[in-house]
């Protein structure tokens, strides 16, 4: 005879397309001029729902990357080893070309689909994107030295995802790591005392850096101080002549989350490396880099708040208490539709940000600092919200959500924290006046006299004049002001209005579930398309 019967409990949420339930991202993947890649989109969010993808997710957290520094005699081994789930969600992503989609050819959209597959594989696995962002961002950067561009983008285009550890040319598809910050500056990368000495057609690079991200990769993007100044250079892990380069990893960072990727501490002793543009111009370089790995960060903080909303949305559909599902009690159906129209807000902004990649438009580089700042501080608080309302549930770790949470804050870090992100704002405000008055002009495309009222808040703190500890609340405010702009011309009446009057008004209360007014219209569209039908039961 059973102890006991398992009842209210949610069944596992497995098997559903995790781009066919997500309208906003549909509605906006059209919208920013990708429409012709809804098929692409759709199968690959269909293997990111299933069943086998998602428990790859967790096998390759669950067993984290192990370091061998040394082989069995003693001999510089320098090599991380990897869960095979891990190699399968790289895979997975590799031939769905989110590393390389937009420098294939320049089909218009493209940055726009891929910032969406990006998406959608973060909520497979957040981890395992670093690698293959990374990858996809060294390109322009690369670009900067033509001889080397020659040589490696063919082979950083290819979609074949090779793991073996063996010189670049031998393997049938390459990724590309960074390498930038050291113990002494962090961002302040000027302080950095790595030195690189020409030799021959390259140089030699010694000296240690405090983050290397994804260690394995085929080669990294690095600053070192060279005769002529901070420079930046691309560091094979093997030399031209087929011997292991002198990189040697020292051991790998025990991190909050991001558990399944491996970040290390690298000492270069001697290490060969290309130049990548000029001596004294390495962040001018690295900066095009930085610049689209940016644009990851707002994509995978609007992919993990949509995952977290998803979980959220599927337990509330199947959980009972005091009489009633959690999804038909009025405080419920509050805190779930306030992080519907959050997450929404962040899903409009990113793409928007992607097509603006798209077409060089001037806008993306203030955006993207604008972007990336806010959602960096919006995503632990949504994902957060989102594991309270599971309860103990949602403390475990076999909820995901735990994962998800632990996530949730390295979009705020990862390429330059909250400050470092603020003053960039100010720095485009008086460097790039044209990148910062065309994101103006978009939050002014907006007709509502509440986001042009917001708008008009902001020229005038401008016109006062900006201090650096004015910093954050233009961040905040500029970033409130572009997703509302965005939410009133391109989503649902309700979904927009309860944004603006929460976010720009400022009615309501500061924490998530105090919408004012019927918060019916908003949920109606969460529940609206067919598998968030099926969810619901």
């Amino acid at each position: 005879m059973a102890t006991h019967e398992v009842q209210n409990q949610a069944p596992p949420l497995v098997g559903y397309n995790v781009f066919d339930t997500d309208a906003p991202l549909r509605e906006a993947v059209e919208r920013e001029g990708a429409g012709w890649a809804l098929p692409l989109l759709s199968d690959f969010g269909g293997r990111c729902g299933s069943e086998e993808v998602i428990r790859w997710g967790f096998q390759a957290n669950e067993n984290p990357p192990v370091l061998h520094t040394h082989d069995r005699y003693g001999n510089r081994r320098d090599e991380v080893e990897f869960h095979p789930a891990y190699h399968h969600l790289m895979r997975l992503s590799i031939e769905a070309g989110i590393h390389s989609l937009p420098w294939e050819n320049e089909r218009r959209g493209a940055h726009v689909a891929r910032a969406a597959l990006l998406y959608l594989a973060t909520q497979a696995d957040a981890g395992h994107t670093c690698p293959v962002s990374m990858t996809y961002a060294a390109i322009p950067a690369l670009r900067r030295e033509p001889s080397a561009a020659a040589q490696w983008e063919p082979m950083m285009l290819r979609r074949s995802y090779d793991p073996s550890f063996r010189p670049a040319p031998l393997k049938s598809g390459v990724t590309i790591g960074m390498a930038m910050t050291e113990k002494q500056g962090g961002s302040d990368v000027r302080a950095n005392s790595t030195r690189a000495e020409a030799e021959g057609a390259g140089y030699r690079v010694t000296g240690h850096k405090w983050f290397c991200s994804a260690p394995m990769c085929d080669a990294f993007l690095v600053l070192a101080q060279a005769p002529g100044g901070l420079a930046c250079f691309l560091m094979p892990r093997w030399q031209p002549d087929g011997s292991r380069n002198r990189f040697h990893l020292q051991r790998l960072k025990n991190k909050l989350g991001n558990r399944s990727n491996a970040s290390s501490e690298v000492e270069f002793d001697n290490a060969w490396a290309w130049r990548i543009g000029e001596e004294g111009r390495g962040v001018a370089t690295i900066i095009e880099m930085v610049n689209h790995t940016r644009l990851d960060c707002v994509v995978g903080a609007a992919g993990l708040m949509r995952q977290a909303l998803t979980l959220v949305l599927h337990h509330a559909a199947h959980r009972r208490a005091f009489g009633r599902l959690l999804a038909e009690q009025p405080l419920m159906r509050n805190v779930l539709a306030d992080l519907s129209i959050e997450c929404e807000a962040a899903t409009v902004m990113a793409m928007r940000l992607a097509r603006a990649f798209d077409h060089g438009e001037p806008f993306g580089r203030t955006a993207a600092a604008v972007s990336k700042f806010w959602l960096g501080k919006r995503c632990p608080a949504a994902v957060g919200e989102a594991l309270e309302c599971l309860g103990g549930n949602g403390y475990v770790e076999d909820s995901g959500m735990p994962r998800l949470f632990r996530e949730s804050p390295l979009l705020s870090i990862w390429e330059g924290s909250g400050n470092v992100i603020a003053l960039d704002i100010l720095r485009a405000l008086k460097r790039e006046p044209e990148s910062f008055d065309a994101l103006r002009a978009e939050i002014r495309a907006s007709h509502d006299r509440r986001v042009l009222g917001l708008a008009d808040d902001i020229d005038a703190m401008v016109m006062r004049g900006l201090q650096e500890e004015d910093a954050r609340l233009l961040g905040e405010r500029l970033a409130i002001a572009l997703q509302a702009s965005l939410l009133t011309r391109f989503s649902p009446e309700p979904v927009a209005d309860a944004f603006v009057r929460t976010r720009v008004e400022q009615q309501g209360g500061r924490v998530f579930g105090t919408l004012p007014g019927d918060s019916g219209g908003i949920l109606r569209r969460a529940e609206r398309n067919a598998t968030a039908n099926a969810l619901m039961g």
